[in-house]
C-alpha cells in the first residue's frame, strides 16, 4: 500500500477508496519477455508496475515493432482501455523481470458509479499519457536522435552535475524503438556523442559531465545539424 501511494494514478484515493480498487487486485510475478496482453484482445485489466520494466507496443503491416511506451517502477498503463471496456490497443510485454499489480476491469465501472473519484482518477492519468505521447512528437519533430539519446541518458541520470555512471535499463534494439531510432542509428548517436564526454560499456553509459549533455539537448536542431558538416 505504501509503494502503491506514491503512484501517480493512486495517490490522491484515500484509504477507504483505495482499498475498494483493490479488492480484486492481485500481484504477479512475471519473467523476462512475458506477453501480458495482445493487440485487440478484449479488455481483462489494468496495471501498475511495482517493479521491473514492461514495453507496449503495435505491430506493423510488415511486422514491425512501433514502440508506444516503456514503463517502469511506480507508472500504470491500459487504464483507458479498461475503462471503457474495449480491446487493448497494443500489446503488452515485460522486458526484464518484473512484479506487477494487475487491476481486473470487470467491476471497475461499478466502482466508479459508487466513488467517482476513480474515475477522476483514472482521466487524470489517461491525460498524463497523452500528454506523453504528445512530448515524444515533439521530440521526433524538434530533436535529431543524437540529442533524443541524450535527453533519455540525463532522464536516467543520478546526478544533475558533475561525472556519473549510468545504467541503460534495456536491450539497445528497444531503446532505439523507444526514441524513434534504428539501431544503427542509435549506435551512430552514441559514437556522436563522444564528443561530448560520453563512452559505452556494455549496458552502462559513462558521462565525463552531464553539463556537456544538457548542452547538446538544448541547442537548436538546425545548429546540431550545422555541427555534423
Amino acid at each position: 500500500m505504501a509503494a502503491l501511494r506514491n503512484t501517480a494514478l493512486f495517490s490522491g484515493l484515500n484509504d477507504e477508496t483505495l482499498a475498494k480498487l483493490l479488492k480484486h487486485a492481485r500481484i504477479n510475478t512475471h519473467a523476462r519477455g512475458e506477453m501480458l496482453f495482445l493487440q485487440d484482445e478484449p479488455v481483462q485489466a489494468f496495471y501498475v508496475v511495482l517493479d521491473g520494466w514492461v514495453k507496449i507496443f503495435r505491430t506493423t503491416p510488415s511486422g514491425d515493432e512501433a514502440v508506444i511506451g516503456v514503463f517502469h517502477r511506480g507508472e500504470s498503463f491500459a487504464e483507458a482501455a479498461a475503462f471503457v471496456s474495449g480491446k487493448y490497443p497494443a500489446t503488452g510485454e515485460t522486458v526484464s523481470d518484473a512484479r506487477l499489480l494487475h487491476i481486473p476491469s470487470r467491476h471497475l465501472l461499478d466502482l466508479v458509479m459508487e466513488s467517482p473519484e476513480i474515475g477522476l482518477a483514472m482521466l487524470a492519468s489517461t491525460s498524463r499519457h497523452l500528454h506523453m505521447l504528445v512530448n515524444q512528437i515533439e521530440e521526433l519533430k524538434a530533436h535529431t536522435g543524437t540529442q533524443r539519446v541524450a535527453r533519455f541518458l540525463l532522464s536516467l541520470a543520478p546526478v544533475r552535475s558533475g561525472s556519473c555512471t549510468i545504467a541503460i535499463p534495456y536491450d539497445k534494439a528497444l531503446l532505439a524503438g523507444k526514441l524513434g531510432m534504428k539501431p544503427e542509428s542509435l549506435s551512430r548517436a552514441f559514437q556522436r556523442l563522444k564528443a561530448c564526454g560520453l563512452s559505452i560499456r556494455r549496458d552502462m553509459a559513462i558521462v565525463d559531465d552531464i553539463a556537456h549533455l544538457q548542452q547538446l539537448v538544448e541547442q537548436d536542431r538546425a545548429e546540431v545539424f550545422r555541427s555534423r558538416a
